[in-house]
């Protein structure tokens, strides 16, 4: 093969690439994202619901689609093994962009007999948890991020957690 078809044949690929590389960032740049900002505003909306309802102290874990970690808030007394299981909840609701109490229902059945369960092996994956308390958080449905909260009972978690993303709406764009 000559040498000028083959710095031709590279040329064109280099420019394919460079054109790839370009739409990618360009669909990185279109996708939402969980701003900082946006993570601290539901932490804190998940903290005052806490306070105005007086459950047990909770720890608060906002985590971005791919479930690292943004924001981290614990109350004074909130248990330590809270910050791990809060974590837990908040990427299992953004991975699956489900609620984890409808994880939990997926994986136990309606009854918790396991009747009807629909994701029976879901509680086996590791890093995964089924309980109430992860909420997605999701711009048009699609899912940005998660917080998880623990602390408290799994409804009054749950409540938190869903006081966080309702006051966020506005920032959620």
């Amino acid at each position: 093969m000559p040498i000028a078809h083959k710095t031709t044949r590279v040329s064109r690929l280099l420019v394919i690439a460079a054109g790839l590389t370009a739409l990618t960032a360009n669909a990185l740049e279109l996708k939402p994202q969980l701003a900082l900002a946006t993570a601290e505003a539901i932490a804190n909306a998940c903290l005052a619901e806490q306070a105005k309802a007086k459950h047990a102290p909770i720890t608060v874990v906002v985590v971005d689609d791919g479930g690292i970690p943004l924001v981290v808030k614990r109350q004074d007394s909130a248990c330590k093994a809270c910050v791990q299981i809060a974590e837990l909840k908040a990427r299992s609701a953004a991975l699956f962009n489900l609620t984890t109490r409808t994880l939990e229902t997926l994986s136990y059945g309606e009854k918790k007999d396991g009747v009807g369960a629909a994701l029976p092996g879901a509680p086996h994956i590791p890093g995964i948890i089924v309980f109430p308390g992860g909420v997605p958080v999701t711009v048009n449905g699609s899912p940005i991020g998660g917080v998880g909260v623990s602390g408290a009972s799994g409804d009054e978690d749950e409540r938190c957690a869903l006081a966080g993303v309702t006051a966020a709406k506005a920032l959620l764009k």
